[in-house]
C-alpha cells in the first residue's frame, strides 16, 4: 500500500464521524460534505506522523473548519432534504443533560441549535454530543478551557429554555480583577503577586502575539513583571458572565484578557485578540 493509499484508508475510517461533527455543527448536508473534504485535504498536506490521536486531530480539524464557515455566514442552517441526522456518538460525560441531547435527535436538535451563536454551538456540540474535552474545545475556539466550558453551559441552559443562574462569585471576582488592575497600573510588584497563583499560566492567541506579547508566561513573578507599570488603558469587564479585562478604542474592544481565578487568586490568563473570537464573546464593561 502507497503512502497516499494510507493516508485515505486512515481518514475513511473517521469519515462518518467526521461528517456527523460537520452536519450538527453546519445544519446542511453539502456544506458538511465541503467542510470534510476541506479537512481531507488539509490532512494529506499535513505531517501527522508525531499525531498520537488521528480522530481526535481530525475531529479538531473538521470543527474548526465548520466554526469559520459559521462564523462567515457560508453554512444554511436548514434540515438536509431527506436526509435525517446519523445518531450522536456520545450524549457527554453530564448524565443529567442526556434527556437535552436525547429529545434533540435528528432534524429537530438543528432548529434549536440555530439560536445559538457559533461558538456557543461548537462548545455544546463537540462537548455535549461528542464529549470532546474543554482543553480541546479551548484550542478550536482560540479562548481559555473555563470560557469553553461557560459557553457549552450557556448554551445548555438556552436549549432548556431556562435562564443562567450565577455559578461564581462574579463580585468577588470583579473585586480580585480592579485589584489587579490597580495594582499593574500603580507598578506594584508585590501586590500583583499576592493576587497570581504561584503557577499561573498567561496566554496570548496568535494575534496578541502579532502586538507583541509572549505567546506563554509561566510564574508569578514573570506575570508580574508582563503587567507592572502596565495595562493603562485596561478595565475591567464581564467577559460571557466572569470578571476579566478589557482594552477598548473608540468603544470597540481590542484585546480581552479572561481571568481564572479560584480561590482568590488569579491562576489563568487568556489574552484574546483575534477579531472573530473577540466578536464571539459577550462583553459587560459595567
Amino acid at each position: 500500500m502507497s503512502a497516499d493509499d494510507d493516508l485515505a484508508a486512515q481518514f475513511e475510517s473517521h469519515r462518518s464521524h467526521l461528517r456527523s461533527v460537520a452536519l450538527r455543527l453546519l445544519g446542511n448536508a453539502a456544506t458538511a460534505d465541503d467542510a470534510v473534504q476541506n479537512a481531507w485535504q488539509r490532512f494529506h498536506r499535513t505531517d501527522t506522523s508525531a499525531v498520537e490521536n488521528v480522530g481526535g486531530w481530525l475531529t479538531t480539524v473538521t470543527a474548526r473548519i465548520s466554526l469559520d464557515m459559521l462564523r462567515s455566514g457560508a453554512a444554511r442552517h436548514e434540515a438536509p432534504a431527506g436526509e435525517e441526522l446519523p445518531e450522536q456518538a456520545s450524549a457527554g460525560p453530564h448524565p443529567e443533560h442526556v434527556a437535552v441531547v436525547a429529545d434533540s435527535v435528528g432534524n429537530a436538535l438543528l432548529v434549536v441549535l440555530d439560536t445559538l451563536a457559533p461558538a456557543e454551538r461548537l462548545a455544546f456540540v463537540l462537548h455535549d454530543v461528542f464529549a470532546v474535552s474543554f482543553e480541546e474545545i479551548a484550542e478550536v475556539l482560540g479562548r481559555s478551557p473555563v470560557a469553553a466550558k461557560q459557553l457549552a453551559y450557556r448554551a445548555r441552559q438556552r436549549l432548556q429554555g431556562a435562564p443562567s443562574p450565577a455559578t461564581v462569585d462574579t463580585g468577588r471576582q470583579r473585586a480580585v480583577a480592579q485589584a489587579f488592575l490597580a495594582a499593574a497600573h500603580s507598578g506594584d510588584f508585590g501586590a500583583l503577586l499576592n493576587l497570581l497563583d504561584p503557577e499561573i499560566v498567561l496566554h496570548a492567541d496568535t494575534m496578541g502575539q502579532q502586538m507583541g506579547s509572549p505567546g506563554q508566561v509561566r510564574t508569578a513573578a514573570a506575570v508580574a513583571g508582563v503587567f507592572c507599570g502596565r495595562a493603562q488603558g485596561a478595565a475591567v469587564a464581564l467577559v460571557d458572565g466572569l470578571a476579566g479585562l478589557m482594552w477598548a478604542v473608540g468603544g470597540r474592544p481590542k484585546v480581552v484578557w479572561e481571568l481564572t481565578i479560584v480561590d482568590g487568586l488569579i491562576r489563568r490568563m487568556d489574552m484574546v485578540a483575534v477579531p472573530e473570537s473577540l466578536a464571539d464573546m459577550t462583553i459587560d464593561p459595567g
